[in-house]
Order: structure tokens, then C-alpha cells, then sequence
């Protein structure tokens, strides 16, 4: 149901939406489409959002990819593990449809400094 959220919030912003049901099928995902940005929860079935993060990076088709981390985990710890995994940017749950286009608009404006490495 939060995955349906998010995509509905960001398609009826303008943007197009390719979701995965987990993070393996994300990084299955990410070997065919390069999409201009991920928007990854931490919580995932299989593995964690941090780990497919942390995969994100090392491959360098996906490397510099910005990624939205969104996750209802908001102590600090979470919040260093995300960023230290790669993460562009690190919003916490619930967060509202203004909140999250507003991120991925500044993230995709400025992706040529993908690594802003912000908190919100």
C-alpha cells in the first residue's frame, strides 16, 4: 500500500513511476532500466533498502544515480547508515506529497551534484 502512494503522489506530479516489489527485483530492474532517479525504502522484503543502496553504488551503470531514501526509521544511527550507504538524500515517514516532490524535483535539478548528501 505505501509503494501505491508513492507512485500515485509522484504520477500525479508529472513523473513517470517504474516500481519493484522488493530490492532484488529492484536490482534486477536497474541491470535493463536507468531511471534519472530511485526512490528506495529501507524496509523491504529480502534486502534492505541500506544493502541495495550500497549495491547502487558499486556498480558503475548505477553509480551516480541519485537516490531518496524514505524510511519510517528516523534515529540518527538509520539516518548515518543511509547516508553512509550512498543515499542523495534521506526523508522520513510520513511524508507528504509537497514533501516528496519537492525532493525530487531539487535532487533531479541538480543532478549533477548527485551526492548532497542532506537530511530532512
Amino acid at each position: 500500500m505505501a509503494r501505491t502512494l508513492l507512485r500515485l503522489m509522484l504520477v500525479r506530479s508529472g513523473y513517470e513511476v517504474i516500481e519493484s516489489i522488493d530490492g532484488q527485483d529492484a536490482l534486477d530492474k536497474l541491470r535493463i532500466i536507468l531511471p534519472d532517479l530511485i526512490v528506495l525504502d529501507v524496509m523491504m522484503p529480502g534486502i534492505n533498502g541500506f544493502d541495495v543502496c550500497n549495491s547502487i553504488r558499486s556498480m558503475p551503470a548505477t553509480a551516480r544515480i541519485p537516490v531518496i531514501m524514505l524510511s519510517a526509521k528516523a534515529d540518527s544511527e538509520s539516518i548515518e547508515q543511509g547516508l553512509a550507504a550512498g543515499a542523495t538524500r534521506y526523508l522520513t515517514k510520513p511524508v507528504s506529497p509537497d514533501a516528496l516532490t519537492k525532493q525530487v524535483a531539487e535532487v533531479l535539478a541538480d543532478s549533477s551534484n548527485p551526492f548532497q548528501f542532506t537530511v530532512d
